[in-house]
């Protein structure tokens, strides 16, 4: 009785602590992906978007700031999912573990992209011998750079939702519909960026991909987080 009122509390605190990361993760992510990189990269020749990083440049050290801080709730999450998910099945709840922390691994690198952008546009001396036209393609190679990489490990981060997914449908407690969106989710994300790394050409491909995974890419996790917080483990 005292060993499952222990795993019954280890469970609780998992859950409030990952449940926790990822509502502050995706407030991070709405941030500087949903608000500050979309406004930095919009359309334009590499001149523009080099002087709108300059002219806003503590927008895009803000937005630097945001994805580490999604880097370290991806550890987190990795972490406490697995101590929730373990009585259900540890390997497999391992196995999401060890995704999860590929996918934040390729995220750090990625986020490396940005930090030599950042480098690239700060105006110090040593710079003064690239012209503008130099500066905008070494500044555009790196942003590509980070796309990039980071669609790289989104597919592996879908990878980890279609483990999470099954692992929430061999559980007694997550409900069905949980599963059933972390599953979609998987599919959306491996799809949406195999697409973008593979068939970058067919652009109509991905719009088509993302009208038809949206919902669930964007519910999936944010739906598991509030559950976590609210009824996991209780």
């Amino acid at each position: 009785m005292v060993t499952q009122r222990r795993e019954r509390s280890d469970q609780r605190k998992s859950a409030l602590i990952a449940g926790t990361a990822l509502m502050i993760m995706t407030l991070a992510a709405l941030f500087s992906y949903g608000f500050v990189h979309t406004r930095l990269m919009e359309q334009g020749n590499a001149g523009a978007i080099v002087q709108r990083i300059i002219s806003q440049n503590h927008l895009f050290k803000a937005e630097i700031l945001g994805w580490m801080i999604i880097l370290l709730c991806d550890i987190v999450v990795a972490w406490s999912s697995y101590v929730f998910l373990k009585p259900t099945n540890k390997n497999l709840a391992l196995l999401g573990a060890w995704l999860r922390l590929v996918y934040a691994t390729l995220l750090g690198i990625a986020i490396t992209n940005l930090l030599f952008v950042l480098l690239l546009t700060n105006r110090t001396d040593y710079l003064s011998s690239f012209t503008p036209n130099q500066l905008g393609a070494q500044v555009m190679l790196h942003l590509k750079a980070f796309e990039s990489i980071w669609s790289v490990g989104l597919i592996v981060f879908g990878a980890h939702l279609l483990i999470l997914g099954i692992l929430t449908f061999q559980s007694d407690s997550v409900p069905r519909w949980i599963g059933i969106l972390l599953l979609l989710a998987s599919m959306g994300y491996i799809l949406i960026h195999l697409d973008k790394l593979f068939f970058a050409d067919y652009g109509e491909i991905g719009t088509i991909l993302e009208a038809i995974f949206i919902v669930p890419m964007t519910l999936g996790e944010i739906g598991f987080g509030l559950w976590l917080l609210f009824r996991g483990g209780k």
